[in-house]
C-alpha cells in the first residue's frame, strides 16, 4: 500500500517549514514567538503537527481591499 500524508506527529523545526511550505526554519521561529507552542526537551524542540494546525487556524483572515 502506498502511505498518504503520512507527517510526523512531532516534527524538527526544519521539518515544520516544510509542512508550511517554507525553505527555512527562521519562519518558525517567528511563529513560536507569536504564540505557537513547541516542546522543548533540552537543546531539542520540536513541534506538533496539531499544534501547527491548531495555531494557522487561529490566525485566520479574510483579506478584503475596503479602506
Amino acid at each position: 500500500r502506498r502511505r498518504e500524508n503520512m507527517t510526523p506527529e512531532y516534527m524538527s523545526l526544519t521539518d515544520a517549514a516544510k509542512y508550511l511550505g517554507y525553505g527555512s526554519k527562521h519562519v518558525v521561529y517567528d511563529l513560536i514567538k507569536a504564540g505557537m507552542p513547541v516542546i522543548k526537551v533540552g537543546k531539542t524542540m520540536r513541534v506538533s503537527k496539531t499544534a501547527i494546525d491548531t495555531f494557522m487556524h487561529a490566525h485566520e483572515e479574510v483579506i478584503t481591499d475596503e479602506k
